[in-house]
């Protein structure tokens, strides 16, 4: 197309724009208040039906264990959702990559969400499990060492700071008021329960040389990413099915 009939055409089409649309301020308010209305109605609509369909919740989904939580906050306190995703979506090179695709059952517990917007590092929505505990350490401790050539920045002031119970407590008992299951948010019963699982794991690590307390924020952070995805896996494996 030459220069000259680019510019008619540029020309015609600004015209249209001014003539039909601007230039009639009534309908180019309804114009505008449709598209709005619909794209509100796409947005809206779906909060209020969701909870309602069958697919939504999932009894197999099991909330946080309080060791957990306090892992889950520290992923949230070093930015790690900036970096790794959440989110495995139902697409062959990502199923391949990662595992069985994300349902929406699966976040009824994550307060607040973690999916993530873009993978420096890859998706840790399946990672629950892929790797022994020993090697979580070591990938926080220093990453090049588990993985070369990474570009995760070093997390180890996770093997010696600790979690504070009390902070673990109250975490627990505010998503309790907001509709997680818990069965006991007691400072006692939250404080057994983050040692008893931090005993598990301080073992797994002492069989591979590595020496931890239960209360390091190491522990909490392991206990967390050995968590994910685990509920569907165990799900499928109740059906008879394969992840």
């Amino acid at each position: 197309m030459s220069n000259e009939k680019k510019h008619e055409s540029d020309a015609a089409y600004g015209s249209f724009h001014r003539r039909v649309l601007e230039g009639t301020s009534a309908l180019f308010a309804i114009l505008t208040t449709v598209a709005i209305s619909i794209g509100a109605v796409v947005e809206i609509i779906p909060m209020y039906t969701a909870s309602s369909l069958a697919w939504e919740r999932a009894d197999w989904v099991t909330p946080y264990t309080p060791l957990e939580v306090a892992g889950r906050d520290i992923y949230i306190r070093e930015g790690c959702y900036l970096c790794h995703s959440q989110m495995v979506r139902p697409m062959r090179a990502e199923v391949l990559r990662y595992g069985e695709w994300s349902h929406s059952a699966e976040y009824q517990y994550d307060r607040p969400f973690l999916l993530g917007s873009r993978r420096l590092g890859p998706d840790l929505h399946r990672v629950g499990g892929k790797y022994p505990d020993a090697w979580h350490y070591e990938h926080m401790r220093d990453p090049r060492s588990t993985s070369p050539g990474s570009v995760m920045p070093v997390y180890a002031w996770l093997l010696e700071w600790k979690i504070d119970p009390a902070d673990v407590g109250a975490s627990v008992r505010a998503l309790a008021k907001v509709g997680t299951p818990y069965d006991a948010t007691d400072d006692a019963s939250v404080a057994a329960s983050l040692e008893a699982q931090g005993a598990t794991i301080v073992g797994n690590l002492a069989t591979t040389g590595i020496t931890a307390e239960w209360d390091d924020e190491i522990v909490a952070m392991i206990a967390y990413l050995q968590r994910l995805g685990v509920d569907y896996r165990n799900h499928m494996a109740a059906e008879g099915g394969e992840e």
